[in-house]
């Protein structure tokens, strides 16, 4: 007899930004295809997000060598604003994003349900990987910002 008992998966991270600048930057299209990605060797090439109740999100990744491609999609369940994100991935997947003040920085966890294909620690990884890039992104683009208000 086989079980329909989900595994869910946890990832997570602490960004040091402000909770409206990590929302902003894990919704906007602009800047979802400059993090998202699990490694060098892949992008985003493109991204649409239509971020409310029953909207729905494309994003277009692919191998940077042009070997590989698909599009991730989903549609949105709950949003609330520097809160949380929960949707429902095409492949019938649930993820839930949420978004936690902490002193001056930012938790973001993210829970989503395993698929059968590959193994749970790759999924993981790759997860923590995309999240990781999130994270290195949003503190650089704010050191940039702030050094750039240093320069004469």
């Amino acid at each position: 007899m086989e079980s329909n008992t989900k595994i869910i998966i946890t990832v997570e991270t602490i960004i040091d930004a402000p909770i409206e600048t990590v929302w902003k930057n894990w919704t906007s299209p602009q800047n979802i295809v400059l993090w998202n990605a699990a490694s060098e060797d892949w992008h985003t090439t493109w991204a649409e997000n239509d971020l409310r109740i029953d909207g729905k999100f494309c994003f277009r990744m692919e191998a940077k060598d042009g070997s590989a491609g698909f599009d991730f999609r989903g549609k949105y369940e709950e949003v609330q604003a520097n809160e949380q994100i929960t949707y429902t991935a095409d492949d019938g997947r649930k993820v839930k994003i949420i978004f936690t003040k902490v002193e001056y920085k930012t938790r973001v966890v993210q829970l989503f349900e395993a698929e059968t294909e590959n193994p749970i620690e790759l999924q993981k990884e790759g997860w923590q990987a995309i999240l990781n890039n999130f994270k290195n992104y949003v503190e650089r683009h704010l050191q940039e910002i702030s050094f750039s208000k240093w320069k004469v």
